[in-house]
């Protein structure tokens, strides 16, 4: 039952308990006694809108950052990982395998600003190696939504 209320309600977090108690052939207080619960033991996290960021006036300026860390001896990666997420700056934070350590994404208000964070905060850190830092230029897809019409992605003809 969890995973049926999960899927829908990561597909329309707005999906109300009623419509998702239809789309799943369950019982409507069943669902809403559900989500409670996954709230509560914090399976559920919060609740967001995708946005289509070129279309707002104010734009963030967005980066994704690779960081090789050293592990320390209390808390391996996570002690390192903690601290950083403190900061306002980062959005997402993850522990990946690979030639780095950890992917964050930031945001700013301007290409300054990253840079400022990466240079004065988060270089800084005890454990932290070397940082590689990618702009973020369009995106083209997020959380499996596609972020413009297909119209938009039509190859122009190609003429001899």
């Amino acid at each position: 039952m969890e995973s049926k209320i999960l899927n829908l309600l990561s597909e329309n977090a707005r999906m109300s308990a009623s419509e998702i108690a239809l789309r799943a052939g369950l019982d409507t207080a069943a669902v809403e006694a559900a989500i409670a619960d996954l709230e509560k033991r914090g399976v559920i996290r919060g609740y967001t809108a995708i946005l289509n960021e070129s279309e707002l006036e104010d734009n963030k300026v967005k980066a994704i950052i690779e960081v090789k860390v050293t592990p320390s001896r209390e808390g391996g990666f996570d002690q390192v990982a903690r601290r950083i997420a403190r900061y306002p700056e980062v959005i997402d934070l993850s522990l990946v395998s690979g030639g780095f350590d950890l992917l964050l994404t930031i945001e700013g208000n301007s290409l300054q600003e990253v840079a400022s964070f990466v240079s004065a905060k988060l270089s800084t850190i005890e454990g932290v190696l070397s940082t590689s830092t990618s702009f973020m230029l369009k995106k083209y897809k997020e959380s499996g939504r596609i972020m413009q019409s297909d119209e938009e992605y039509e190859r122009l003809k190609v003429c001899p």
